[in-house]
């Protein structure tokens, strides 16, 4: 009897003791295993009176202490803060080793993190930007990635919630020691906003509270720190172009584009500076969570074309069945051509290349709005090409998309070949962007001729299924020739 007492209170404390939510028959998770068993080994020497002040433990030890209080902080609520005095008694390494096991739990285990946990990772972040741990900056991108576009699924919503606040709480400390994490979280805010602020779900107080948060957030970095979107580059007009309809983004855009004095930023002359700044990959990086990017590299590294339509299949019951999702295609494009560039090996070989995925995307759009944002996100890059400064690879999905669909999808081609025309005549009629913007998508053309990309353009100009007045376009900006 005794002994079944003690199997039945051991299985609970295991049940209370889990990070995570596993699913019948699936293998034990070697980090949530490798935590638990730090802790459960440790437990008599995580409560007081600590020893760390008579020895300092080894690097066996040092490691195994860092995980059980990780584990302990995640776990135990009621002793959280008996625990992060014990982790500041410990601290070697100006918490180096803690916030990398902190990195590891939000990139591996935060989708099956139970919500006690997640609660508690986000309390220990915050303290960690207190003392400014090393890696701290690290550890708050990784959040940023987990929140997912067009999910307005309570859980998602509250992490918006928690790490909006988080930023303005921290403000002044990100400000003046990780300032580029808040440029992170302004990408990540104004493309989160454009999902909420077009949803037609039931308005409720704490959607509409979180949306204000989100708002005043990115207005705050805007106004109060321009140079931040400076580091964004031409993919913050981009996303701000979204919210135009929101008042006040409306007013930040006027200024941007009437009055950018009102920046206080002597290194902002113009809006055309934004367009020439390539934006780095790791904003575009932001977009995609983990999960889905190794499946999108697995994807594009490893299948075969012709074999992949099951992991196509996968991919969108897993990621954009529901309609609110789909919105994560233009994220996912961007993606592929700004920061999946394959070796030339894989470009050479059948593995499914870039522009079969886009493609595959693009068809997978229900809705026209969804549709043109990524046939725009696909093209940007070419609008303000230069060569000293874009990558050729950001723009190749886009031609070999239009030249291997002439065959089988010709309308592909021709509605591609119309947008991107239309974009050079209508994206921005002042005279100075609109010369600029010819010049880049010509510039784009000629550049991916040299390169040998495309062999010649007469696939396109001589195609009999175009019309002869996208065939004359296309042949202005081949030629570098003014309409």
């Amino acid at each position: 009897m005794k002994q079944s007492t003690e199997r039945i209170v051991s299985f609970f404390y295991s049940m209370a003791s889990r990070l995570i939510v596993e699913a019948p028959f699936e293998a034990e998770n070697q980090l949530e295993l490798s935590l638990r068993q730090a802790f459960e080994s440790l437990q008599p020497n995580l409560r007081p009176p600590f020893s760390f002040s008579i020895s300092i433990p080894n690097p066996d030890q040092y490691s195994q202490l860092n995980r059980a209080i990780l584990h302990g902080i995640l776990t135990e609520p009621h002793f959280a803060k008996t625990h992060i005095k014990h982790l500041h008694g410990i601290i070697t390494d100006g918490y180096a080793m803690f916030i990398n096991l902190l990195i590891k739990v939000v990139h591996q285990l935060y989708p099956k993190l139970l919500g006690s946990v997640k609660s508690q990772l986000l309390w220990v972040a915050e303290e960690m930007i207190y003392v400014l741990g090393i890696g701290i900056d690290v550890l708050l991108v990784s959040l940023l990635r987990q929140i997912n576009g067009g999910d307005f699924s309570d859980g998602n919503l509250w992490l918006c919630l928690k790490m909006a606040t988080l930023f303005l709480n921290k403000w002044q400390c990100l400000l003046e020691e990780e300032p580029n994490v808040l440029s992170c979280a302004l990408y990540v805010f104004l493309r989160v906003l454009a999902d909420h602020c077009r949803t037609n779900r039931p308005s409720d107080q704490n959607f509409e509270t979180l949306r204000r948060l989100e708002v005043y957030l990115c207005v705050k970095i805007v106004r109060e720190e321009f140079h931040l979107c400076l580091r964004i580059g031409r993919d913050f007009i981009r996303l701000l172009q979204d919210l135009i309809h929101v008042l006040e983004f409306r007013d930040i855009w006027k200024d941007l584009m009437l009055c950018p004095s009102k920046f206080n930023t002597s290194r902002f002359v113009n809006v055309s500076q934004l367009y020439r700044t390539r934006t780095c990959s790791k904003y575009v990086l932001l977009r995609i969570n983990p999960e889905m990017e190794t499946r999108l590299r697995f994807l594009m590294t490893y299948v075969k074309l012709g074999h992949q339509k099951r992991h196509q299949i996968w991919f969108f019951q897993k990621f954009l069945h529901e309609p609110d999702r789909e919105t994560i295609i233009v994220d996912i494009v961007r993606f592929i051509c700004c920061a999946h560039h394959p070796p030339n090996e894989i470009i050479q070989s059948d593995i499914v290349p870039r522009w079969a995925v886009i493609g595959w995307l693009l068809k997978s759009c229900r809705s026209s709005y969804v549709e043109k944002s990524v046939k725009f996100a696909l093209f940007y890059d070419w609008l303000f090409f230069d060569e000293s400064v874009d990558s050729v690879m950001n723009i190749e999905p886009a031609i070999l998309l239009m030249v291997h669909s002439i065959q089988k999808y010709i309308d592909i081609t021709h509605n591609l070949l119309e947008f991107l025309l239309y974009l050079v005549d209508n994206y921005d009629v002042r005279v100075e962007n609109k010369v600029l913007i010819a010049k880049g998508v010509s510039s784009a053309l000629q550049l991916l001729a040299k390169k040998g990309v495309i062999q010649s353009y007469d696939v396109l100009t001589y195609c009999p299924a175009l019309s002869p007045t996208l065939k004359e376009g296309l042949g202005r900006l081949i030629s570098g020739v003014k309409s």
